[in-house]
This record gives structure tokens, C-alpha cells and sequence, in this order.
């Protein structure tokens, strides 16, 4: 007996920023009757295609792309809008009769759709004010080994400098008494009956991941990056804080378009940046139990996911 829609697992291709999932997804959707459903907090924002590696538009139009161009870079967006946005693009590609695949590099996205989403407190200024004054004293570093003596598994996600996370993370603990792991954990997720089949698409050699995301970047500045992160300044209504401007590469190239840094320094600051991404990526792939992995060097690494896209396609038959 053919499985129903509802019943099929829902094939999950996570991995980290310039491994190639995009292209492993085309590959995909050319072969079976599968919808995209992007899982990635900057391709969300229509006018930022260069930055972000958004398919081209033939690709789009040959192989639409759910949740790709929906805001626009002055909109926030959050995990809690992406579940909303993600489950009715699921719905809707099933009635269709299609098999949906998620594919991007947003961790918390994926998690938040598979295991749920915590009740968070809202942010306190006095709170942050406070913790801002013991950064200005101390250092973020310091403030980062204080918050890894609380909780190291939410450490070992953030960089020591990385100041808007780690005053996130000391807030919420100051508020509630607990720490964000804590809070994870007692999360449900978002639709208990859906069922997953999660990958991880990623190098097993990580200097040759940094590498490809170096030349990913060359290639990018090549096709006129600098110039759309222009385009989006010339705006006028648009500004560093938000979350689309915040994004990776578009952060750094925004800052010398201010005057604060070289192009030449503001380049290699992005593609550190892109590198430090990469790893967050990886620690939190590594942090779930149910991943199964794929080098996405070896020739053979996309048998797997192809595999399993064909049998539940059968099944859904």
C-alpha cells in the first residue's frame, strides 16, 4: 500500500555555506517531482541574489523555490515566521502531489522545525545596558568565558567577540535563571507527526571547504557584489543594524561603503567571516543525533539522498 503525503518523510539537506547544496538540490529537482523549499535567513530578501548565492533566475523559473524573494531587506524575519512559512509551503506542494525537500544552512530554522521552538523573554534594555558596560570593562572574550562556565554547549556555538549572541545568551539566563540550552530542551516540535530524513551535506576536509568558500567569494565580488550591496545603501531607507544588512559579506562590504574600511580588508574580513559561518554550521550538524552524513567530496556522496528522494516519491504513488 502507497504511503499518504502526510505520511512520507520530509528529506532535510542541511550543510554548511558554500558546500554546494544548492546545486545538489537542482540536481535533484531536475530528476524527481520534488519543490524546493530554500531553509536560509538571507534568501528570504528579494535585491540580494549576488551575496547570497541565490539561484539564478532561470533556475527559479525552471525550479521554483519556496520562501526565496518573499520580504524585503528592510522586513525582519524570524524562526518562529519561517515554521509558519515552511509548513503551509509543505502543505501546499503535497496537495500537489509533489515531495517536498528542504535545503539551506540556517540551523536554527531546521531546528526549529523538527524539535519546536522555546518561550524566550523579550529583551530588557536594562538588562543589556548592563551587560554592555561589563563588556566595555571586561571584553566580550571575558564576558564569552562567563558564559561558557553557564552553559558551554551555547559557547562553543558563538564566537568570543561575537557580541550580540553572547549578550543574548547571558540575558535570557539573567532573566530566567536558566540557559538557552536549558530552554531547547523543553521545546516540542512544531508539527509532531511530520517525520524527517535529515543529511548533512558537507566536506570531510574543511581546509577544502575554506578554500571553496574563498573562491565562491572571488567569484562573487567578480559578478558585482560590491555594486549590489551599493544598490541596497543608495536606498536610503535601509541601515547596518538590520538583520538583512547584518547578513554575512553584506555586513563587511557595507562598512567600507561607509568609509570604514578598505575594500581589500573588508573583502578578507567577509570571507573570514563566511569561514566562521562555516563552522557554526558544522558544530551544530555535529550537535544532532540523527544526522546521516555525506562527504560532499566523494562522487558518490549523493547516492543516499537520491536514493531515499526516490523511494519516498514511489511511495507516494
Amino acid at each position: 500500500m502507497s504511503a499518504t503525503p502526510q505520511a512520507t518523510p520530509i528529506p532535510l539537506i542541511m550543510g554548511p555555506t558554500g558546500a554546494g547544496k544548492t546545486d545538489l538540490a537542482l540536481r535533484l529537482a531536475a530528476r524527481y517531482p520534488i519543490e524546493i523549499v530554500s531553509v536560509d535567513s538571507a534568501l528570504v530578501y528579494r535585491g540580494m541574489d549576488i551575496g547570497t548565492g541565490k539561484p539564478s533566475r532561470e533556475e527559479l523559473e525552471r525550479f521554483p523555490h519556496h520562501l526565496v524573494d518573499i520580504l524585503d531587506p528592510s522586513q525582519p524575519y524570524s524562526a518562529g515566521q519561517f515554521v509558519r512559512d515552511a509548513l503551509h509551503a509543505i502543505g501546499d506542494i503535497r496537495k500537489r502531489g509533489n515531495l517536498p525537500v528542504l535545503v539551506g544552512g540556517t540551523m536554527l530554522y531546521f531546528r526549529a522545525l523538527r524539535r519546536g521552538l522555546a518561550e524566550m523573554p523579550q529583551a530588557d534594555p536594562g538588562v543589556r545596558q548592563e551587560i554592555d558596560a561589563e563588556a566595555a570593562r571586561s571584553g566580550w572574550p571575558a564576558l564569552h568565558a562567563q558564559l561558557a562556565a553557564l552553559d558551554p554547549a551555547t559557547a562553543q556555538r558563538i564566537q568570543p567577540n561575537d557580541g550580540q549572541r553572547i549578550q543574548r545568551a547571558l540575558e535570557v539566563h539573567r532573566l530566567t535563571g536558566k540557559t538557552l540550552s536549558e530552554l531547547h530542551a523543553q521545546t516540542r516540535p512544531a508539527d509532531p507527526a511530520m517525520k524527517f530524513a535529515a543529511f548533512a551535506w558537507a566536506p570531510s576536509d574543511r581546509e577544502r571547504l575554506y578554500q571553496a568558500i574563498e573562491r565562491r567569494f572571488e567569484r562573487m565580488m567578480q559578478a558585482g557584489f560590491l555594486d549590489e550591496v551599493r544598490g541596497l545603501q543608495q536606498r536610503g531607507d535601509l541601515h547596518a543594524d538590520l538583520p538583512a544588512i547584518r547578513s554575512v559579506g553584506y555586513r563587511q562590504l557595507w562598512e567600507h561603503l561607509c568609509g570604514k574600511a578598505s575594500l581589500t580588508a573588508s573583502v578578507q574580513r567577509a570571507i573570514f567571516a563566511t569561514r566562521q559561518l562555516a563552522r557554526r554550521q558544522l558544530i551544530w550538524l555535529r550537535a544532532e543525533d540523527d544526522m546521516q552524513w555525506c562527504d560532499a567530496l566523494d562522487s558518490t556522496a549523493a547516492d543516499p539522498i537520491e536514493n531515499a528522494v526516490a523511494t519516498f516519491v514511489r511511495g507516494m504513488v
